[in-house]
């Protein structure tokens, strides 16, 4: 932790560039905390203090430096039921649970599961977070002033030419302020910060939440807490995994994990509604403006509570317009284009793609990313099935052992292959059980058995045979494979 700080002093641009990240991260951060406390019901307040104590507690305790981390939609998704049905207090109570169990799964080793998460399924999260973010501009762009189009052309337009010139100040900060300075100038009127919601005037103050420790209490809140807890670590270490990705350095995802659930604990004492990872702010953090230490992340929650609080009348005046030109360059920034590029998609396997589209279709049409990656990663598992299972071959091998009188009394198959549920179903019916002779050998040299599923197949065959007169033998196993067969053979209680 300390050698990241240091990091962000080691020279006078790099401190600049991590002070002028941080505070471009929390301009933007305004009207998306305004917007998710709107989404789950509750008071902007509570969603502008909860990204403050989230972004300030994960720079020292989260374990991917530069990340991003406060009130977010899908957990707003997640905790609006309990507001609207139980009120703030148990929604409070709700996020103070989630964190604690963000910490015990995290030091149970919940992170490890992201080795199981394909390449095309990160593709189609960071795809479907592009499309959300883009899609979130949208309702600024409906119903407004004329004005807002060139003015968000205008934001584009800088944010694209400004870094050819230098890279010394943000070009999301010199669009904001640029857009900003030509509106107060030029007295034009368009829907700028203060008409998201009342910006706070106070600081934030220590809570407990007000709700009878019964069992009754953890009955409502418990499934809404694992919900959040869910949802928080996986966008969390997925946006961990992307950034891992751009500054081609490794984080620590166990940390990163118990650090959200810490975070969680902190903003809920304080009276946050909670939240995690932001792909969106992140990408502002590390690739628009090139931030690499906490530091950035620090501030962007200290300048955010100087700003609402201090001078919430002067954020208030910045025009709409900025943040969403803002947006919109990290939604496209965000998307992956290369993977729907026609040659790309072309030479990738359909099923990779398929992956990556399901991904997209289930995030972008139920605003749920955990529903998104949970359904892609499903979908990989069946696809890698399917391939894999195709993969198996039995060929039969008549050998010429005979009885002296030229009659061949034993054949042999031979697998080749892995053995598993999906691979080994059809197995049953892979043997000429009527006209094979008086003993078969199956030899499994060449193949494994990885499950249950596939010992019970065997035993199903052995009995098929033994039906018959004949007796089948099993060779060519070792290892692991001959430990399964010989655990589990006989003992499965019938094959089906």
């Amino acid at each position: 932790m300390g050698a990241s700080f240091r990091a962000a002093f080691s020279s006078p641009a790099r401190l600049r560039t991590e002070v002028l990240a941080g505070l471009v991260v929390a301009l933007a951060l305004i009207p998306e905390a305004i917007s998710f406390s709107i989404l789950a019901g509750v008071d902007p307040r509570v969603g502008l203090f909860a990204s403050v104590t989230m972004a300030v507690t994960i720079a020292f305790t989260g374990g991917r430096p530069a990340m991003i981390s406060a009130a977010t939609g899908a957990v707003a998704l997640v905790v609006a039921p309990v507001a609207a049905n139980h009120g703030l207090e148990y929604l409070i109570a709700t996020v103070l649970l989630a964190g604690v169990l963000q910490i015990v799964l995290s030091l149970l080793g919940v992170a490890k599961l992201m080795r199981f998460i394909p390449r095309s399924v990160m593709i189609g999260f960071v795809n479907s977070l592009a499309i959300l973010i883009f899609l979130a501009q949208i309702p600024h762009l409906l119903g407004v002033p004329w004005l807002v189009y060139p003015l968000v052309a205008a934001g584009i337009v800088i944010m694209v030419g400004f870094p050819r010139t230098t890279t010394i100040v943000p070009a999301p900060l010199v669009a904001i302020l640029v857009i900003a300075g030509a509106v107060l100038l030029f007295g034009w009127t368009v829907p700028d910060v203060a008409d998201q919601g009342e910006l706070p005037t106070t600081l934030p103050s220590l809570l407990f939440p007000d709700v009878p420790l019964t069992l009754e209490t953890l009955e409502i809140i418990a499934p809404y807490a694992l919900a959040t807890a869910l949802v928080g670590l996986m966008e969390s270490l997925l946006t961990a995994k992307l950034v891992d990705d751009i500054t081609e350095t490794h984080s620590d995802k166990t940390r990163e994990g118990w650090g959200q659930g810490v975070a969680n604990l902190v903003t809920g004492f304080f009276g946050g509604m909670g939240g995690c990872a932001m792909i969106g702010q992140t990408m502002i953090n590390v690739k628009e403006s090139g931030a690499r230490t906490r530091l950035s992340t620090l501030l962007a929650g200290v300048f955010l509570l100087i700003l609402v609080v201090a001078l919430g009348d002067i954020v208030g005046l910045i025009p709409m317009a900025a943040l969403v030109a803002v947006m919109v360059m990290v939604s496209v920034g965000t998307f992956d284009w290369h993977s729907v590029h026609p040659r790309t998609l072309r030479f990738m396997p359909l099923s990779e793609t398929l992956v990556m589209v399901v991904t997209v279709v289930a995030t972008v049409w139920t605003g749920n990313l955990a529903i998104g990656v949970v359904l892609g990663v499903v979908t990989a598992m069946v696809m890698f099935a399917r391939r894999v299972a195709h993969m198996t071959t039995v060929e039969k091998v008549a050998e010429l052992d005979t009885d002296h009188d030229g009659t061949v009394d034993t054949r042999t198959y031979r697998v080749t292959g892995e053995l598993f549920w999906a691979s080994s179903n059809d197995l049953v019916y892979q043997f000429d059980y009527s006209g094979d002779p008086e003993n078969v050998v199956l030899d499994l040299t060449d193949a494994d058995i990885w499950d249950a599923s596939t010992v019970a197949t065997l035993d199903a065959v052995q009995q098929k045979y033994a039906e018959k007169g004949k007796t089948l033998s099993v060779i060519g196993l070792d290892g692991a494979s001959q430990e399964r067969l010989d655990t589990l053979s006989g003992r499965l209680g019938g094959a089906f």
